[in-house]
């Protein structure tokens, strides 16, 4: 109440003005609160979205080599299927060669086709080391291609991690919730420890 010019508080004034005061420190202070809360959220987004960036490339990249190392594989196998057809070829012929020095008349045609007896089966034995070389090349591609699709999978297990990471982070920015922030970070370093066996080719 007023009286010649002097404002005097009563007892009611000063416990509306001291809940006003109160009021408004916590809305000042919730405010602080949810700007901290905005930008961490934030950076952590950016973060996430940069290192799942980098899995997704890594994901690609292993997908790929598994591609081109099936590619070798295949070719490795054709030429090994070719050296052994070549094989087969000689073996018939070295076959024939034994019939005709059987059937030989005389000591010096017996001799020439013993020659060539003998002849293909070294060919042969050169030809059986290079289809056993080509094949084991095939199995090394093989498994090579193998190995670059098992880190295929573990880099999109990563990257899916991180993605889901970055939808709880959304929501955790939309509902100012502190366990789906804590749900964020538990998802992510979900997603980057399969990034580092992936790393490690684990």
């Amino acid at each position: 109440m007023s009286s010649g010019g002097f404002h005097v508080h009563g007892p009611h004034d000063h416990e509306l003005e001291h809940a006003a005061q109160g009021e408004h420190g916590q809305t000042a202070h919730h405010g602080i609160g949810g700007g901290s809360l905005t930008n961490q959220i934030a950076m952590c987004t950016a973060v996430i979205a940069t290192v799942g960036a980098i899995f997704a490339y890594m994901g690609g990249a292993t997908q790929a080599n598994a591609g081109l190392y099936k590619n070798d594989a295949a070719i490795k196998k054709t030429e090994a299927a070719n050296q052994w057809a070549f094989f087969q070829a000689k073996s018939t012929k070295q076959s024939l060669s034994e019939f005709a020095r059987d059937l030989a008349t005389t000591e010096d045609r017996r001799a020439a086709y013993q020659a060539k007896v003998e002849r293909y089966e070294k060919e042969k034995d050169d030809i059986k080391r290079d289809a056993d070389r080509l094949e084991a090349e095939a199995r090394q591609w093989d498994e090579k291609s193998e190995m670059q699709m098992h880190l295929h999978h573990r880099w999109a297990q990563a990257t899916t991690a991180l993605q889901v990471a970055i939808a709880l982070a959304a929501i955790a920015l939309l509902t100012k919730k502190k366990w789906l922030e804590y749900a964020m970070l538990g998802v992510a370093a979900l997603g980057l420890g399969v990034g580092g066996l992936a790393m490690l080719h684990i």
